[in-house]
């Protein structure tokens, strides 16, 4: 076969089609129109196979990308899945949603000359064209085992820990309290990023492996409908997996801070995706619109609200551009939809009667690294201003919610911050039998991380289970 690689000296980079923004900020479908077969293959072709796969370092997963890259060029494409899914467990979804241009493609070595390979999308299509030719089938494991796994969770890390569970043949159930499975993937992140029936599509197929889901269930919350005490659901499994995510939304204590119209980024965008009615007060038709923050979550909101039809709609955030924690290429979406960023500012105060009518800001500089070599913030004096503002979202970040309280159980252990302290080696929490992953360990991070540590802490579950197994078979005998 001739060699259909390193094209890129003579194929410039193509993105998938991105509808215009004047069309695109009136729906919540995808901005992303998905590659065509022979795109996949001809930007496959850019890869330049190179001896050190930076794009593959840079991967939280260690995707084997230039070999499923080459893969597709070659058009064996039910191969490139396999090997796609061999290290991810839902390769369509970090090829939409994740930050490509601060992983894979921001490693690439053509980048600086030629552009990155476009890897996301060629991510997504393989899983799509898997998806579309019926080569995604329901997990058959070899031996079905006796053991079971209960997951508290249904987001990226608890569904990813599902899937390599189900493979070895592991019961699993899943507990979550909302009414579908995902996590932020179906509540937060919203449908003009990753259209919830792609995340709809994984969990029919979970349930067609035989993974069990308990939805509207929480832990230890006397006050839902179902509920389950944690005490029980560890009698009930031989394991369990906390991987709960974080919730507690991150607040800012300023002046006015209690005046309607001020509301958290989650409730928000979780509003947004539930509510239909525009005279819904979270909704931001007719609004003039401010968010606070410069995360993934805060492009969430800010887009959002332009679809919503806010007369306008700024970013308040206190760094510059260089210094975003949210992906450039959200920024720019954002700012061809119509959002004013204002840079290096802070809020001060919030303004108004009964309900916010404007905020009050301050100038910001940008002084020496600290000691993670994040440059420390400055207000400057006197510098103060004022926004317009019907409507404030703040996209602070989360914290974990204080679990050793709600779930009664203080000898699990915490850190200061409440995440859960593991051994890292295990993944075993203070608890004997009880595991963690995902968000509720690492702190606020992306879907991508999650599913790495879903994944991860699925075979040290395994490992733990099949010791003791041995153990009570040493003792019969």
């Amino acid at each position: 076969m001739p060699n259909l690689m390193l094209k890129f000296v003579n194929l410039d980079q193509q993105q998938p089609e991105k509808r215009n923004a004047v069309e695109r900020k009136h729906d919540f479908n995808e901005i992303y129109r998905r590659f065509s077969e022979e795109q996949a293959r001809i930007q496959a072709s850019r890869c330049s196979q190179c001896g050190i796969p930076f794009c593959t370092t840079k991967c939280p997963l260690s995707n084997y990308i230039p070999d499923w890259l080459k893969l597709t060029a070659e058009n064996r494409l039910a191969e490139a899945y396999a090997l796609s899914t061999a290290t991810n467990s839902f390769p369509e979804i970090c090829g939409r949603i994740c930050p490509q241009d601060r992983l894979c493609e921001g490693s690439c070595v053509i980048e600086a000359d030629y552009k990155s390979v476009t890897i996301g999308a060629v991510e997504a299509f393989i899983t799509d064209h898997a998806f579309d030719q019926n080569w995604v089938t329901p997990i058959m494991p070899l031996e079905e085992l006796s053991q079971s796994v209960g997951i508290i969770g249904a987001g990226p890390c608890g569904l990813a820990a599902a899937v390599v569970l189900r493979k070895k043949g592991y019961q699993v159930h899943v507990y979550d309290r909302y009414d579908r499975a995902g996590g932020l993937m179906a509540y937060g992140i919203p449908t003009f990023k990753l259209e919830k029936n792609i995340v709809t599509r994984r969990q029919e197929w979970l349930e067609k492996s035989n993974v069990i889901f308990h939805f509207n269930t929480s832990v230890s919350d006397k006050t839902a409908e179902h509920s389950i005490a944690f005490e029980d659901l560890r009698n009930k499994h031989d394991a369990v997996l906390i991987s709960t995510g974080v919730y507690k939304k991150k607040e800012v204590s300023l002046f006015g801070s209690n005046l309607n119209g001020i509301v958290q980024a989650l409730d928000y965008l979780i509003d947004s995706q539930t509510q239909n009615n525009d005279k819904n007060e979270m909704n931001a038709k007719g609004k003039r619109v401010v968010v606070i923050g410069g995360g993934d979550t805060a492009m969430d909101c800010l887009r959002t609200a332009i679809r919503q039809g806010a007369t306008s709609v700024q970013c308040l955030y206190r760094r510059d551009r260089a210094n975003m924690p949210g992906s450039m290429r959200e920024v720019k979406n954002a700012e061809e939809e119509g959002v004013e960023f204002i840079w290096q500012a802070a809020p001060d105060a919030f303004v108004g009667e009964e309900k916010v009518e404007a905020i009050r800001a301050l100038r910001t500089e940008l002084g020496l690294p600290d000691a993670g070599g994040r440059q420390k913030i400055r207000i400057i004096p006197n510098s103060h201003f004022t926004l317009q503002a019907d409507m404030v979202i703040k996209a602070l970040g989360f914290d974990p919610e204080p679990l050793t309280t709600l779930w009664d159980n203080d000898q699990l252990d915490t850190n200061e911050s409440g995440t859960i302290k593991l051994n890292h080696h295990s993944r075993m929490t203070s608890l004997p039998g009880v595991f963690a992953g995902g968000d509720i360990v690492r702190g606020a991070s992306l879907v991508v991380w999650a599913v790495k540590d879903g994944q991860d802490v699925a075979e040290k579950i395994a490992h733990w289970l099949e010791q003791q197994n041995n153990k009570q078979n040493v003792s019969a005998a």
